[in-house]
């Protein structure tokens, strides 16, 4: 968080100013996200982008050495609103179910991996 005092001395709080290139600067994306990211190898937003919330997912999936570390469906959520430019939250629930449905087909057993 970065303070700064205006005019009339009041200090304000706001998030960090990330540069635009920086995952931070993307809804949902805060800096644990943004350490998972970096190590599936996804350092910027254009990269998240390209990709795509899904294939993402299971690059992290694929880094997780237990079993609290398997990424959820909130996550999945997450990671589509940050792309979309948009809090999770407003992603219709249809939609939302739509891409868990299509990570866990995209799993090799069927099912979030369980280490």
């Amino acid at each position: 968080m970065n303070t700064t005092a205006g005019e009339s001395g009041v200090i304000a709080m706001t998030k960090h100013s990330a540069p635009m290139d920086e995952l931070t600067s993307l809804p949902n994306i805060g800096p644990v996200v943004a350490g998972k990211l970096k190590a599936a190898g996804v350092t910027m937003p254009a990269q998240l982008k390209t990709l795509g919330s899904v294939e993402t997912l299971l690059r992290i999936r694929a880094l997780a050495a237990r079993r609290e570390e398997v990424p959820c469906a909130s996550m999945l959520s997450g990671l589509e609103g940050a792309i979309r430019g948009a809090r999770w939250h407003a992603i219709p629930r249809p939609e939302r179910v739509a891409l868990w449905r299509r990570y866990l087909a995209r799993c090799a057993d069927g099912v979030p991996q369980r280490p």
